[in-house]
Order: structure tokens, then sequence, then C-alpha cells
């Protein structure tokens, strides 16, 4: 049997395997079969980032679903995060997002939220892949009588930006604000100016002209560079990028300068904690997270608590300590008192809240933590053998690691969804780092190709 979920939901290129009709009418049938509830009419709300490819597996998961009974709700491109809340708002049994998140337009995937706006546990996603691998499916199809329909949702944004407005503080607005938003062609091209011209912002946008191929195309998060140009020449007061499907945030400072996951997180959470609203004092974020992070939370009083990579593994543990901020280096942070997963838009929101209130700017603020120099090398692979059964890689591991000592720290890891080994060091200097780097890498392009 193969596997279709990765680490993040099902993804690959579009119209290749498993992004293939054939697959996707089976996975819409199957995850309305397993998540129905009895003796009612089962309802799935689906929605999209801006990808071409978007409008071909949408109307496949459609006949899926209503082949099964179910009635699919179609919401159209929002960010990941507005179809979690949506799924909750709607009253309905799953939701189901059609994006690849920060990768290039050709991929495509498939996210799948329970009714309560969390993703899918491993349990619910292996009953999925294996009714879809038993061959049954066509013997469940419903009668003719009661195949399902599919209705527009016409409100879904309205909806969802009211519900962000909600996670801002009442008596403040964002009047007197300069904001530049770099909505990378994706889901939030429409709701991210929408909602911050409500809050009185003066807004100046770029990236907002989706063409079905231009989806994080030298924009967004993952290439900040020109949003950092257009805060500094336009005066602005902060920069924010958005990735894809909206659940990512890099901000920029009024100077210029880029203001990563880990420097938001340390912001917030230092916040939080002197308004007492910090749970637990603690804060969740990955092994990817900047060495300088963890030494902040040790200067500030906060516990912090380290997971694997990955938005999930970050939720696991953030309710596993009932904490209620957590996320990672990339800009994919959790606000549990507000949403059930991470979402770039509100996470502004908590970020310009806390410029409001210490009437700061981001570069003052920002001073928090001191960042290490960090150099990540990505090695295709053949093959992901497990690392610690490589000897010559666990010994030159072991070799940089005594040479860093506690100046520094390695991490070695496989991609989940591409076949890429990331070596990750952090070091005094960035010289010495890379050349650290280096070495491992060489070891891991030898040993696994």
């Amino acid at each position: 049997m193969g596997k279709l979920f990765g680490t993040d939901g099902i993804r690959g290129v579009a119209n290749q395997y498993p992004i293939t009709p054939d697959m996707i009418i089976q996975i819409g049938q199957a995850t309305a079969h397993i998540l129905k509830k009895g003796g009612r009419r089962s309802k799935i709300v689906i929605g999209k980032d801006t990808r071409l490819s978007g409008y071909m597996i949408e109307s496949t998961l459609v006949s899926g679903i209503c082949s099964m009974g179910a009635d699919a709700i179609l919401v159209g491109p929002v960010p990941t995060p507005g179809i979690a809340f949506l799924t909750t708002n709607l009253d309905a049994d799953a939701g189901i997002v059609i994006s690849a998140s920060h990768n290039p337009y050709q991929d495509n995937g498939i996210k799948i939220f329970s009714k309560n706006g969390y993703k899918l546990t491993d349990e619910e996603e292996l009953k999925i892949e294996e009714l879809i691998f038993s061959k049954k499916l066509p013997s469940l199809l419903t009668g003719a009588e009661n195949l399902g329909r599919a209705f527009r949702e016409e409100d879904a944004s309205g909806r969802y930006i009211v519900f962000l407005k909600h996670s801002f503080p009442r008596n403040l607005n964002l009047e007197g604000m300069k904001i530049v938003l770099d909505c990378a062609n994706g889901a939030t091209y429409k709701v991210a100016p929408t909602l911050f011209k409500e809050m009185r912002a003066e807004i100046i946008t770029l990236n907002v002209s989706p063409d079905g191929q231009n989806i994080n195309l030298d924009c967004g998060s993952l290439y900040p560079g020109n949003l950092a140009k257009k805060v500094a020449e336009t005066k602005a007061d902060i920069g924010l990028a958005f990735d894809g499907d909206g659940d990512r945030l890099i901000a920029i400072d009024e100077k210029g300068n880029i203001v990563n996951g880990d420097k938001i997180i340390a912001i917030c959470a230092k916040k939080m904690k002197e308004e007492g609203v910090l749970k637990n004092n603690t804060v969740v974020t990955t092994v990817m997270s900047n060495l300088g992070l963890s030494i902040a939370f040790k200067e500030m009083g906060i516990k912090n608590v380290t997971t694997k990579v990955g938005d999930r593994y970050v939720l696991e543990e953030m309710i596993k300590n009932d904490s209620v901020i957590g996320g990672e280096d990339s800009g994919h942070i959790i606000f549990k008192e507000y949403h059930t997963t991470g979402d770039g838009i509100l996470t502004a929101l908590q970020l310009l809240s806390v410029m409001k209130k210490e009437n700061r700017p981001l570069s003052e603020l920002s001073k928090i933590m001191r960042t290490f120099p960090q150099v990540l090398i990505n090695v295709k692979v053949k093959r992901k053998a497990p690392l610690e059964e490589i000897p010559e890689l666990k010994s030159i591991i072991s070799e940089v690691e005594k040479e860093l000592a506690d100046r520094g720290r390695v991490l070695v890891r496989y991609s989940g969804t591409q076949p890429i080994c990331r070596v990750m060091l952090e070091g005094p200097n960035k010289s010495d780092t890379e050349k650290l780097a280096d070495k491992i890498a060489r070891v891991v392009e030898d040993k696994l190709n």
C-alpha cells in the first residue's frame, strides 16, 4: 500500500500521482465516508489558494463528496486558517484546503480539517488511506436519490474577517500606521487588504494579482526582499509578508530588516507574560528555532519546550503543556486562545497590537533576542536511510558538535515532503559555520546518493 499523507496533508505535482483526478475523486469519497455523521447529511467546506490546478481539484473533490451523499460548500480562495475557522463556523463535518502552501504553482495538495477545526489525526488519515487502497469505495456509493449538492458560500471572507478582528484588542485600531502587505499572489490577496483597510491602517499592497502561476513567485514570506525595499522606500511602519496559503507571516521592520518567526514569538510571548496571559509560562518551538531564542526565553524566565519540525507537532505539544503560543521560525505561529492552527494574518494582528501597546517601532522590539548565524544546506538525496545508522555521518556530526561546544548547534534531518536532507548549523560567526555545515553536507551527499 502506498502512502498518501505526508507531514502536512497530501502533496505533489498537479496532474501527477497522487494529485490526479482519479485519486482526488477517491480522496473526496473516502473523506466524506470516514467523517460521515450518522443520521444527518454531512457538509464539507472546500477552499483553495490561487493555483491554476485548484479548479481541477475543486471540481473533482466535489464529485467525490457528492457521490457519497454529502454536500460540498465552496468558499473559493481563502487562507488555510480561514477554512479551519469556517469549518466550525458553518457547522460542517470537515474542511478541505486545496493548497501546496509556500511551494511553486506546479505543486498542489490537500489538507483536511475535522469538524473542530484541527487538522486530522494520524489515525484519521490512515483510515482514509486504507479505505482508498482497499478498493471498496465503488460499493459504498450512495443511491441516485441521496446524491449530495454543491453550494457556494458567498460570505465566507466576511465571516473570517470578523473572526480575525475579534483577536485584536477592542480599544485599539491601526489608525496612523502605514503597512505594506505582500500577499504572495496567494490566498490572502483579498482578505488581508480588506481587513487592514477596515482597521484604519494606510496600506500599500504588493502581489495581489494572482494569475494561477505567480503564487509564491519571488514574493511572499519566502522571498521578502522586495517587500523590505518597499518598506524603506515608502517609510512604512511595518511590512507583512504572507505565504501562498496564508498560514505564515514574516515581518519587515521600519528600517527594512527581516523579523522572522522566532523574533515574532519572542516579542509576543514577552508581552503575554507581562499581561499575565502566558498560560503555564510555556512557549513551544521546534528544533529549527535559533539558539538565540532559547537564550532569550531563559533571560525572560519563560519555559521553552521544543518539538520536531511541523505545525502538527507544535500543536500536540501545546495541548500537552496547556500552552497558548507556539510556532516555527518560518513564521507559522499558533495562538491557541484564538485559533486551532497557524494563521499569518492573526499573527500580524498580535504583533501589531504589541507595537501599539508599547508605542515602540518593530526594530526596537526585535532587539529582544540575538540571532546566532545560521546556515542551512539542502542536499538532494536518492534515498532516506535512517541517519543514525550511517557511521560516517554520526562521526562528522559528533566532531562538529565538539568544535562548536556551547557556541552553536547541529541539526540534520530529512524534509517531510521532498527528497532532501537538511543540514542546519548555528555558530559564533558566518564563515566558520558555513565551513562546518559544508563538511557535514559533503558526507550526506556521498552516503545518500
